[in-house]
């Protein structure tokens, strides 16, 4: 009996603690299209902080987005405050009712995503180069539509379950595709 209350306690707290789901944002406004907002150029400006909340990292992206057949590929330049820059290519293709997949080179399998109303919600695993070695961490990824210029992000970092640290981005769209 005391096994069986302990279990369900534990069950109630951990269903508890679980986040957010995309469908909870399917009314909010302007509603997010990824395979639009996207297109074209967009810079961003982010940060890294670790658990903590210490600033560790701070960076600008230069992004294009071009759509070649059913697929959009966006380009990003990286461009971090230590002076050091990186290049990622996603390749980006919707696979139905507000879900989307993307690949990219540092990316371990693909990423899923999910879209409703003026949110995103991704999750991926990158590889990520640290010094002389490259650790495997997940991301889960949030993006929210501000209005049809600006979009913010807020990704949690974490390797094994543990919180490593928090990614936050502001997007500006700068120019439309021609």
């Amino acid at each position: 009996m005391i096994l069986r209350t302990v279990l369900i306690v534990l069950l109630a707290l951990l269903t508890g603690c679980t986040g957010p789901s995309v469908s909870d944002y399917a009314g909010n406004r302007p509603r997010l299209d990824p395979g639009q907002f996207f297109l074209g150029k967009t810079v961003a400006w982010g940060m890294f902080q670790d658990r903590h909340g210490r600033l560790l990292k701070r960076f600008r992206v230069d992004m294009d987005g071009q759509r070649i057949g059913q697929e959009l590929v966006l380009t990003e330049h990286f461009h971090n405050s230590d002076g050091s820059t990186q290049l990622r290519v996603w390749h980006l293709q919707p696979t139905g009712q507000g879900q989307w997949r993307g690949l990219a080179a540092d990316v371990v399998g693909a990423a899923r995503g999910v879209t409703a109303g003026n949110a995103l919600h991704w999750r991926y695993t990158l590889r990520l180069p640290v010094d002389a070695h490259v650790y495997q961490v997940q991301f889960d990824d949030w993006m929210f539509l501000l209005d049809e210029h600006r979009l913010l992000n807020r990704a949690v970092m974490s390797k094994f379950g543990v919180r490593l640290g928090e990614v936050t981005l502001f997007f500006h769209k700068v120019e439309p595709p021609s």
